[in-house]
């Protein structure tokens, strides 16, 4: 199986929908936040290793315990994985921290406050005319 190829891309879908699903549903730890998300899978094309890119919203603490609770759980999950997905080989999971969320919501945020300043100067302007 080719890293691009089709058939790659349906089981990187699988298997984080999977996931998604197992972290979500099974995962009984308190540990797991609860605005814990799968936002990226990357399966090797021989299937023995598998990345996991998490994101987590919440402060650095409920960051590091969800990764510490998923790492646990690896064992588990991949079990589970392995029991709803019918794969020649269940990978081995690493967990990798992804701030790509909260990174976006921060852009977010900044953007917004340069369009109101933007908006505050123009009706400034607006007023000086008249």
């Amino acid at each position: 199986m080719r890293k691009n190829s089709v058939k790659h891309e349906r089981v990187n879908q699988a298997v984080q929908k999977e996931l998604s699903n197992i972290i979500r549903n099974e995962i009984k730890d308190p540990r797991v936040g609860i605005m814990t998300s799968v936002t990226a899978v990357d399966v090797a094309t021989d299937l023995k290793t598998c990345k996991v890119y998490i994101s987590v919203l919440g402060d650095e603490n409920a960051k590091e315990e969800t990764m510490k609770a998923l790492d646990k759980a690896e064992g588990f999950i991949r079990k589970s994985l392995a029991s709803n997905l019918n794969m020649r080989n269940t990978p081995k999971l690493t967990f990798i921290a992804d701030n790509s969320i909260e990174y976006g919501v921060k852009m977010s945020a900044m953007i917004n406050e340069v369009m109101e300043k933007d908006a505050e100067k123009e009706s400034k302007l607006g007023e000086e005319d008249e």
